[in-house]
């Protein structure tokens, strides 16, 4: 017997409601996105102090 691919946790969801929900998902994963999203920077051009390691190199300008 093999496993479900979608599992009812709480309540209980006639065929045809699995079926809708099933058919949602599927169409979602294979939507292609029509553009790139941008989000910004990938990390800040700064840093938190408090995240610094404690020590620096002589040489360094800071």
């Amino acid at each position: 017997m093999s496993t479900p691919d979608i599992r009812v946790e709480k309540g209980h969801a006639e065929p045809e409601e699995v079926a809708a929900i099933t058919a949602i998902l599927l169409a979602r994963a294979a939507a292609q996105p029509s553009a790139p999203t941008h989000r910004g920077r990938p990390r800040a051009g700064w840093r938190r102090l408090e995240r610094e390691p404690g020590f620096r190199a002589p040489h360094s300008w800071r």
